[in-house]
């Protein structure tokens, strides 16, 4: 046989397993899921937006209004030290984002338009709930992917925030395109099937990791956070979902030429030893948003709400008086 020819064969059965492969590959079923009454807290509420149903948790009353936006793998449950704490100085709303918590999970092909996995479908979302909920403007407080997303609706929606808690926000980084030079492929029918199986790796030891990081101090991560944390992958169609937000997300927009536009009172905080987000991003946040006021907690991680509440609550409590005082209760 003709080297070229051979050649030919084996670029022509290496295309083949590279297309075909993947669409045949068997994939292993998830178990079936338990009834949602099997996972909600006492605490937790529903409420139908933008035709999902939408998980949340509300806490206190009157002005002003706190809404907290959890990060990337997180959920209500990442709030569960801080929300009552500061229902004392208004109303606290805390909600799963789509794809986390217990949140409905939306498979493809059941809506039309954007995503609700995407920035603007998130963004929607955000303000379809605020209007549900009879709420014209709330402090949105944001943590990593959370903080980008209230930056985001601070940019677009500016007439709806009265003021931004920046906690370790995902600013600078999350303008970077998530799959580099495989961004082509993420819209194949061959990732339309595999990335769902990639993302479970989150239910495994890339998730506890992921966690692991978070914390300055992992040892004080007990079961039951562990618990709290693995407890939406129960949820049906879990790793469908999060394939469709990881997809959706990248390459998102630039936030960093616009933040000089924020004109709002902003506090951004950081823990010194985040491993995830630098503390230098967060400094540098706090010097390209006009008037911001920075707060870096020593020995903490990426989620200081979680691992070093006092101190989180502290910062945010002074930035409420200085700035909402005439509102507080």
């Amino acid at each position: 046989m003709k080297p070229l020819r051979l050649i030919g064969i084996f670029m022509l059965v290496g295309l083949l397993v590279i297309t075909i492969g993947p669409l045949v590959i068997p994939i292993p079923p998830l178990p079936d899921p338990p009834p949602l009454s099997a996972l909600v807290d006492e605490d937790s509420r529903f409420i139908e937006v933008n035709g999902i149903d939408v998980h949340y948790k509300q806490y206190g009353s009157g002005e002003p209004v706190m809404i907290l936006l959890h990060g990337f793998g997180a959920s209500t449950f990442s709030w569960r030290e801080v929300m009552k704490p500061l229902s004392e100085y208004g109303t606290v709303i805390a909600f799963d984002r789509p794809a986390f918590g217990l949140t409905e999970r939306p498979l493809p092909g059941s809506w039309k338009g954007e995503s609700p996995y995407g920035v603007e479908g998130n963004l929607t979302l955000l303000l379809g709930l605020m209007d549900a909920l009879g709420i014209e403007k709330a402090i949105l407080i944001g943590n990593s992917a959370g903080g980008r997303l209230a930056v985001q609706a601070a940019l677009t929606h500016p007439e709806r925030v009265s003021g931004l808690v920046l906690v370790d926000a995902a600013i600078y980084t999350g303008s970077r395109r998530t799959f580099g030079i495989l961004q082509p492929l993420i819209y194949t029918p061959q990732m339309d099937r595999l990335g769902p199986f990639f993302a479970r790796s989150l239910a495994g030891a890339q998730g506890e990791a992921f966690l692991q990081a978070a914390w300055h101090d992992p040892s004080r991560i007990t079961p039951e956070i562990q618990t709290g944390y693995r407890k939406p992958l129960h949820m049906a169609n879990w790793d469908v979902a999060l394939w469709e937000f990881t997809r959706a997300g990248s390459g998102s927009e630039d936030l960093a030429p616009r933040l000089k536009e924020i004109a709002l009172p902003t506090l951004v905080i950081s823990g010194e030893d985040d491993r995830i987000i630098p503390a230098a991003d967060s400094v540098r946040l706090s010097a390209d948003i006009p008037g911001a006021r920075l707060v870096v907690i020593p020995a903490c991680g990426h989620v200081p709400q979680e691992e070093c509440p006092v101190f989180f609550l502290d910062a945010v409590e002074g930035f409420l008086k200085d700035h909402f005082s005439g509102s507080l209760p």
